[in-house]
């Protein structure tokens, strides 16, 4: 029996939870002003046109939007993070910070609650995704310069000691700004890639299905497949910055939500069981932000506060 056309079902169902993200942030639109005074031009709400996306594969489940986010958008996360970026880490052993040689690039986390124009674009990921706000981790926001890269890797984990999100579903990617050459998000395991590539696709762009970092325009992948199973298929690498200078920004999305619950800032206490041991490593210092927090709101508080002595 027919059951009408899916892919009418998906864009109504967009344009409806968009509108409604839009209404629900307009009271929010006021606090935009100190934003500016801050020296941050900010950006008028934007609703980006669901019609374009692009299916890019099945294995691994991948997807391309033109356009998620507008160019003032994408400035504007620029200007906020240029200030705060530090060299990026890689997830390490017990879910600790590490430098590592497979990755390259600067970096930098913006909280999904910060302001009004982060939480739009936020639920504007939560909009596309069919995936909760809550289950989304903080922004991460990356600079590549000539040469940085991010080797093949997955991002997928599944810590079994974590007490909130459970393992990596999903990821969104979005490109803040357009790159001379290089720079392009490639999947070496995936389905065969019959785009012919020119030259302006860089050698390690032409390794598998892959997108040019174009400013404004986002990818989607999923780590894992329907069934729950891990998809070896996302394997994926940031191709090395030939020309120009690379911006992005990464949301991980996890099966559950990633948000922690309720936690009373007048208690002094550790969120996480591995809060001693990392302590000891040294992460109260190399990630002071996670580990010690930046203030008292709920979304402020650090996770790791009696072991790192804030309390």
């Amino acid at each position: 029996m027919r059951t009408g056309n899916p892919v009418l079902v998906f864009l109504i169902l967009f344009f409806l939870a968009a509108a409604s993200s839009s209404s629900a942030l307009s009271t929010g639109e006021s606090q935009t002003g100190t934003l500016s005074a801050a020296g941050l031009n900010v950006p008028p709400t934007y609703i980006p046109d669901p019609s374009r996306i692009k299916q890019l594969s099945w294995k691994p489940r991948a997807f391309f939007y033109p356009n998620f986010l507008s160019a003032a958008e994408c400035d504007y996360i620029v200007n906020m993070s240029r200030p705060l970026m530090e060299r990026s880490t890689v997830v390490g052993q017990g879910g600790k910070s590490v430098v590592d040689t497979i990755r390259t690039s600067n970096g930098c986390f913006i909280d999904k609650y910060k302001d009004p124009v982060i939480k739009r674009i936020e639920e504007r990921i939560a909009d596309w995704t069919f995936l909760p706000l809550v289950n989304q981790e903080a922004m991460q926001v990356l600079q590549y310069q000539h040469g940085q890269k991010y080797g093949a890797h997955w991002d997928y984990y599944d810590d079994k000691t974590a007490q909130t999100g459970g393992p990596r579903y999903a990821t969104v990617l979005m490109y803040l700004t357009d790159v001379g050459k290089g720079g392009e998000t490639v999947f070496p395991q995936s389905e065969e890639d019959r785009t012919e590539k020119d030259d302006s696709w860089s050698d390690c762009g032409k390794q598998g299905i892959a997108v040019k970092p174009i400013k404004g325009s986002a990818l989607l992948f999923f780590s894992m497949n329907p069934d729950g199973s891990f998809d070896t298929a996302s394997l994926h690498s940031g191709c090395p910055v030939i020309s120009g200078e690379k911006w992005s920004a990464t949301k991980w999305i996890h099966v559950d939500s990633f948000d922690p619950p309720f936690r009373d800032p007048d208690v002094c206490q550790d969120d996480d069981a591995n809060c001693p041991d990392w302590a000891q490593a040294g992460e109260c210092e190399r990630n002071p932000k996670y580990m010690k927090g930046t203030g008292t709101m709920q979304y402020e508080l650090g996770f790791c506060r009696k072991s790192c002595g804030v309390c």
